[in-house]
């Protein structure tokens, strides 16, 4: 005959464990930043205008992922539906927008997010070697003293139900070494044909611009994945 206590023991292992269990990824989905305050810095860099927006985007989810916080929606699904709805780029920046996105997408947040400095610490230079001066952007040329790269991002984690802020984050990278060209001192940018950078490239992480960006946004996911408790599900 089993004993009471035995029974216990035995109907304890048939329930299922719930000291230990991973807690649950929240689904989010992050917006393309909006770099319209340095647009016309960032035109100087590469020379034509790049959708350095996408490209924070694009390096933010990969830390999110890494972070372990958060489930990403992949891009492909986002931008086929901001398609459909026709969202334009300043429907996406307003809260209330980014949450109906959200809604639409069957997240539990979304991230949105500006680059407010993209460039160089030294804004006092000029372009010796072409004839022209290209001020802060500091492409080249014998007369550009050495510098370093500069960035700066913010985000704010949005309730896809209210539109609430439900949190604030900001990135604030420095390049540890100097040089006369944002996109030299050790690799190369890329080609910027067509507007399109890879940022997540090694050219472009071996630069002192790809260098101050990833500290940026690695500290912004940091943010975020510290606030990722904030979403209620």
């Amino acid at each position: 005959m089993i004993g009471k206590q035995h029974l216990v023991w035995m109907a304890a292992l048939c329930l299922p464990l719930a000291w230990g269990q991973a807690p649950q990824k929240k689904r989010v989905a992050v917006l393309n930043f909006d770099y319209g305050t340095v647009r016309s810095v960032v035109a100087g860099i590469f020379g034509t205008d790049v959708d350095v927006g996408t490209g924070i985007s694009d390096m933010l989810v990969e830390e999110l992922v890494k972070g372990g916080a958060y489930s990403v929606i992949e891009r492909k699904a986002l931008d086929k539906l901001l398609a459909e709805q026709n969202f334009s780029n300043s429907d996406r920046a307003d809260p209330a927008s980014a949450a109906r996105i959200g809604r639409l997408l069957g997240v539990d947040a979304i991230i949105v997010g500006s680059i407010t400095q993209f460039g160089r610490d030294d804004r006092q230079v000029g372009l010796g070697g072409f004839g022209r001066s290209l001020g802060k952007y500091g492409l080249g040329g014998t007369s550009v003293r050495s510098a370093k790269a500069v960035v700066a991002v913010t985000a704010r984690l949005v309730n896809v139900e209210t539109g609430e802020i439900l949190a604030v984050a900001t990135g604030n990278g420095e390049s540890k070494r100097s040089g006369t060209s944002l996109l030299g001192a050790g690799g190369s940018g890329g080609s910027a044909g067509g507007g399109a950078v890879d940022m997540r490239s090694r050219n472009f992480a071996n630069t002192i611009l790809g260098e101050a960006t990833r500290h940026a946004v690695e500290q912004l996911a940091t943010q975020l994945t510290a606030n990722a408790p904030r979403i209620e599900t």
